[in-house]
């Protein structure tokens, strides 16, 4: 099965948002699972990777709904993958990679660096994509695109959360995750954000949803190079 996947330009960047289709991993994680920390087959995640990232080197980190950004130049130490949810690279050739089933990947391209960062409502309440923002330490403009993440339509929470965004809890229980993600980029001087406007949740078969489908799926991947 060839790779399916969202290919797109930002100024300076390469962006790919990837789906289910592609790889090698079978069962619940069929078929670009990219997700390590699941019980899929260690060799058919690195496999999908390989080929997520045309090959080439992944800067990556543990997500942990924080707020952490880090630079990288490559590939981790396999001992030494740090705890973050975002990931920065100035090097070319590199992708640098967060992974989602639900949560919004936010690709941010730099006149001299990438990032793509991982934003639930954890992360979004905390300030992870002015995180991002910030750690890309440019005088230029900075260039957003919102990958797919559940949508408005879909993404229900309880009043706990959707207090945290009263301008975006529609009928205070439906969260639009990827409108407070524009919103919050805009903010931090993003000069324009690109939404591919796919929704996890309503397209299972295509992504991998951790609402839709329950906590045994896989992982897709956003990914960013410079060009």
């Amino acid at each position: 099965m060839a790779l399916d996947a969202i290919d797109l330009e930002l100024p300076g960047a390469r962006v790919r948002f990837t789906t289910r289709a592609g790889g090698v991993s079978e069962g619940p994680y069929a078929s670009l699972n990219l997700g390590r920390w699941t019980d899929d087959d260690p060799a058919a995640v690195e496999e999908n990777r390989r080929r997520a990232a045309d090959g080439a080197p992944i800067a990556f980190a543990r997500q942990v709904h924080g707020t952490d950004v880090i630079a990288l130049d490559g590939a981790p130490p396999a001992d030494r993958i740090a705890d973050a949810d975002g990931v920065v690279t100035r090097a070319h050739g590199v992708a640098a990679m967060v992974l989602t089933a639900d949560c919004v990947p936010v690709a941010l391209a730099a006149p001299d660096a990438v990032a793509m960062v991982h934003a639930g409502w954890k992360g979004l309440s905390g300030g992870v994509l002015e995180a991002g923002v910030a750690a890309l330490r440019t005088d230029g403009p900075i260039h957003a695109a919102i990958g797919p993440a559940a949508g408005a339509c879909c993404y229900e929470v309880g009043p706990e959360v959707a207090e945290r965004f009263p301008d975006w809890a529609l009928n205070g229980r439906l969260l639009d995750l990827k409108a407070v993600a524009a919103a919050r980029l805009r903010a931090a001087g993003v000069a324009d954000v690109l939404d591919v406007g796919r929704c996890t949740m309503c397209e299972p078969d295509v992504f991998f949803s951790h609402r839709a489908s329950g906590p045994v799926t896989g992982r897709q991947g956003g990914l960013a190079w410079r060009s």
